[in-house]
């Protein structure tokens, strides 16, 4: 059977609805994603990107209006759904699944939270970091794997460069980027068989409103000037000297999820602007 971009030729197999009489649904023929923390920043330009490959894209969050907004521009479906909660997250899946009658591609992109030193982060704020960026992945693949299992789809969990180095006084966001690549490489070893790629990215800086806000705060402690002076500043040391626009990771989302990376998975693609391979001591030799 042959595979395009925009999903595998309509064929129908059975199901079992809710009042458990077997059905037969018709598998359309465009590529069926779901975007988690789709309403900005990476994760609404991911689906801008799906989007004008003519895929079907279903964007979930926590906040309904940025959904609605960006699911407007480009013809999306918007769920308000927190994906770190399993009730929530099936029946979002179930509704996507009956809706297009398949799933092809996860983008596990919500995330957030975790800052602090391990001793500055109490009980709370280490569950909150850990449920936003790392339950949020778990629980949405966990959910939506039958269906992947069953389109041979694929899962690219948004990480961070954090994921690999650690930045200062950001302890509970550092642990859960990098154990969003033990998750990726785990659904890899154990679902490959089966069919289902699995890969992560891990962006450097990137200009989105949490970046944005975060660049405000550094430049206003630093006294510089503004934003645009903070991000000079954070970059200054970054091969490509620049923060990376959301569009740039958006590509790196859509190869990994496309068939050109049909041979790639329990990968991490580094998008950092080549930040990982700048040797620290000789920095002051640059």
């Amino acid at each position: 059977m042959t595979r395009t971009w925009c999903g595998i030729l309509g064929r129908e197999r059975p199901t079992t609805g809710v009042s458990g009489v077997r059905t037969v649904r018709r598998n359309v023929n465009k590529h069926v994603v779901v975007v988690s923390g789709g309403g900005t920043g990476i994760g609404a330009a991911t689906a801008r990107r799906f989007a004008q490959d003519g895929a079907d894209v279903v964007l979930l969050g926590r906040r309904r209006e940025p959904l609605e907004t960006v699911a407007a521009e480009i013809g999306a479906l918007a769920i308000p759904c927190d994906t770190s909660d399993r009730a929530q997250t099936e029946e979002t899946i179930s509704r996507v699944v009956e809706r297009y009658g398949r799933l092809d591609t996860v983008i596990a992109n919500a995330g957030g939270h975790g800052v602090g030193t391990v001793a500055e982060t109490d009980d709370n704020q280490w569950e909150l970091s850990f449920r936003t960026n790392v339950s949020t992945a778990f629980v949405l693949a966990r959910a939506a794997l039958p269906e992947l299992v069953e389109s041979r789809g694929s899962i690219v969990v948004v990480s961070s460069l954090a994921g690999l180095f650690a930045g200062p006084g950001v302890a509970g966001y550092t642990v859960g980027k990098h154990a969003l690549l033990g998750l990726t490489r785990s659904l890899a070893r154990d679902y490959g068989r089966r069919g289902v790629r699995v890969n992560a990215v891990c962006p450097g800086w990137v200009r989105t409103p949490m970046a944005d806000e975060e660049m405000d705060v550094f430049a206003s402690e630093a006294g510089l000037p503004g934003r645009e002076e903070g991000y000079a500043v954070v970059t200054r040391d970054v091969p490509l000297g620049r923060p990376a626009a959301p569009e740039e990771i958006a590509s790196a989302i859509r190869f990994l999820a496309s068939p050109d990376a049909g041979y790639i998975t329990g990968s991490t693609l580094v998008v950092d602007g080549g930040a990982h391979i700048v040797d620290l001591p000789t920095v002051s030799m640059s």
